[in-house]
């Protein structure tokens, strides 16, 4: 069931309504019936597999607590990993690195034919797997304390607002809200809705749109250069973010109608004015998730610098394979892990040229220009990331200053002229909101203040 369809609305509708009419000690039922509903409307039988990442995750949590044996407790975390880790394998990863094996031994002469698995890939397996791995991997290093009602935790598994999409929450977050009485609050529904509306239009209206260019554009590099190259690209980076946040804002706002405060997953990243900048707005759930889980595990930056530079860059390269089982998107983790090590070796450098250069003593200045920097970066990594191999990536890099020309006569990048304004349009008007967001976020911008009417709110 995707957020931008009829059935997803009416759904909603129809949960809320009888979720407010349901007493609060039998609402964490309607919220695991009618979460299993919304998955189980893309892949009925699929929902087998979120079953065993709770079943496996509940008990393995339950009995670490139990025990004070260390190799236990190791056992039974290598145990939630390998289960957890195994299915996301079997489903994602498993093809693409059989058919990788394929073609490095045959580079070699040798003839192999690799084993390949005929499945569908579940939707938002990468996110409820790495929601899950955290609950037990806080539960291993006693930052929480294991959830003891099966069905809450359950609930906080496969909670639909933010299952397929993210973002991807943290159990001390999360857990505790599912046993707080929400009540009918106007203004925090009215809130919520608005949210959710702004994350409709930017999905439907701006990253749809733009979706036809990059799609005609992307689906034959080799018949463009120049200009049709970079404004795909550009659009791209734009696409994406609204396709994402957007699905973000939905998924919030759709908690928070119910009373549930997701956390925010984007913060207007393309005015970072640096590469780490990037990232701390970048899906953050995610980002945040790779520090704790995967960035400080390995020792983080109390290592030696070479170390160190290694754990960054392995850090980025993981993340791009979450995205998806394609050596595109490798490249783009180990692209931006480059730009991050490149930043810190150059930090001092920096700072000295700007200084010399006397654009520190015109502010808004020398931040257009940081952030137009780091937007250039950040869209060279984009092309990878939405290129279908890694020779189109690099012929997409190559030819973005090629035979520039605005002479679009008979050449199809997806839309007209007009449609190509209006597109341009939608993406001034985005950054124009994200200009005010820098001073107000977008909760606040949302907010309907109470009106003071006896008997209707609670505060006035």
């Amino acid at each position: 069931m995707l957020f931008n369809s009829i059935h997803f609305l009416l759904f909603f509708v129809v949960v809320v309504f009888i979720y407010f009419l349901t007493p609060h000690r039998f609402r964490w039922i309607l919220l695991l019936l009618a979460s299993y509903y919304f998955y189980m409307s893309w892949k009925a039988e699929y929902a087998v597999l979120i079953m065993i990442s709770t079943i496996i995750d509940y008990f393995a949590a339950l009995h670490m607590s139990r025990t004070k044996k260390k190799t236990t407790r190791k056992g039974l975390l290598l145990l939630s990993l390998c289960v957890n880790l195994g299915l996301l394998f079997a489903f994602k990863y498993f093809n693409f690195f059989s058919e990788s094996a394929r073609v490095f031994l045959q580079s070699f002469g040798m003839q192999f034919s690799p084993l390949m698995l005929n499945v569908l890939l579940p939707v938002g397996i990468s996110f409820y797997t790495f929601q899950t791995l955290g609950y037990t991997i806080d539960v291993y290093n006693k930052k929480i304390k294991p959830e003891k009602h099966f069905g809450v935790f359950a609930v906080y598994v496969s909670f639909f607002p933010q299952l397929v999409a993210g973002p991807i929450e943290r159990a001390k977050n999360l857990m505790p809200q599912f046993y707080k009485k929400h009540k009918f609050n106007y203004m925090r529904i009215t809130n919520g809705l608005k949210l959710m509306l702004w994350g409709f239009f930017k999905k439907v209206v701006i990253a749809d749109r733009l979706a036809l260019v990059v799609n005609t554009v992307y689906a034959d590099p080799y018949g463009y250069s120049g200009i049709p190259l970079i404004v795909a690209t550009v659009f791209f980076a734009f696409q994406i973010y609204c396709d994402f946040s957007g699905y973000s804002d939905i998924a919030i706002g759709a908690a928070q109608v119910m009373g549930y405060n997701l956390m925010d997953n984007f913060k207007r990243p393309y005015f970072a004015k640096t590469i780490s900048e990037f990232w701390k707005r970048w899906h953050i759930s995610l980002s945040t998730w790779f520090r704790d889980y995967l960035y400080i595990p390995l020792g983080g930056n109390r290592v030696k610098v070479p170390r160190w530079y290694f754990n960054l860059f392995i850090t980025f390269v993981i993340s791009g394979l979450w995205h998806g089982a394609n050596w595109t998107f490798l490249a783009w983790g180990a692209i931006h892990g480059i730009y991050l090590i490149i930043s810190i070796i150059t930090k001092k450098w920096r700072a000295y040229l700007h200084s010399i250069t006397g654009l520190t003593k015109i502010p808004w200045m020398h931040n257009m220009l940081k952030r137009a920097i780091i937007f250039a970066l950040v869209c060279i990594g984009w092309i990878f990331f939405r290129a279908d191999t890694i020779a189109e990536g690099w012929y997409v890099l190559t030819h973005l200053f090629s035979g520039l020309t605005l002479d679009f006569t008979g050449l199809n990048i997806g839309l007209g002229w007009e449609g190509l304004i209006i597109a341009f349009a939608s993406i001034i008007f985005l950054e124009f909101v994200h200009t005010i967001q820098e001073h107000r976020s977008i909760r606040q911008m949302l907010v309907t203040k109470p009106l003071c009417l006896d008997g209707w709110y609670t505060m006035c």
